[in-house]
C-alpha cells in the first residue's frame, strides 16, 4: 500500500489551499496550472446549473396548466372511441394499469389536486406493448367531460370534445 506524504500548510506553497488533495492533482495537475484547470471545470458547471435552473423556472412557470389543443370524438383513432366507451361504462379495462392515477408531471393539463386526473391506454395496433397512445380524464371516474388524448405518450395533449 502506497504511504501518501502530508505537508504542512506552509510547505504546500500556497497560504491556505488544502494540504492533500491526490484526487484534484490527479485529475487537473499540480502547480497554478491544475488550479486554474480546476476553478475552469467548476465555474463552468455553475454556469451549467444556473443555466438549466433558470430554463426549468421558466418551463415550470409556462408549462403549468399550458393551453392544449382540442380534438373531436370523431376525429379519433376507433381504439380510442371504444376506451373513452368503456370509462364511462367503468370497464372492465384491457390493462390493469387503467384508471391508475395520472400525476401530470409534465404539467401541461391544467392543474388541479392529485387524484384528480386517471390514465387510460388506447391500444395501438400491431404494438406488443401498451404503445403510446392514452386518454386522460379529470374528475370523478365513468366522467368523460374532462378527457385528453395524447398519442405521443404525454408529450402532448389534445382536449376531447364532442
Amino acid at each position: 500500500m502506497a504511504r501518501m506524504e502530508l505537508r504542512k500548510e506552509s510547505e504546500a506553497g500556497i497560504a491556505g489551499s488544502p494540504v492533500a488533495m491526490p484526487g484534484v492533482t490527479r485529475c487537473f495537475g499540480s502547480g497554478l496550472a491544475g488550479v486554474r484547470r480546476a476553478v475552469s471545470v467548476v465555474l463552468m458547471a455553475a454556469a451549467a446549473l444556473a443555466a438549466g435552473g433558470a430554463q426549468a423556472r421558466t418551463s415550470q412557470s409556462d408549462d403549468a396548466g399550458a393551453s392544449v389543443g382540442s380534438i373531436s370524438v370523431n376525429e379519433l383513432p376507433r381504439e380510442a372511441v371504444t376506451t373513452l366507451s368503456l370509462i364511462a361504462a367503468g370497464g372492465p379495462f384491457p390493462y390493469e394499469k387503467d384508471g391508475v392515477v395520472f400525476g401530470n408531471f409534465e404539467r401541461i393539463l391544467p392543474p388541479h389536486r392529485r387524484g384528480y386526473y386517471h390514465e387510460y391506454t388506447v391500444p395501438t395496433p400491431n404494438a406488443h406493448n401498451r404503445g403510446a397512445r392514452r386518454i386522460v380524464c379529470g374528475g370523478p371516474r365513468r366522467q368523460t367531460d374532462d378527457c385528453y388524448y395524447s398519442d405521443d405518450h404525454y408529450a402532448s395533449f389534445r382536449r376531447i370534445i364532442d
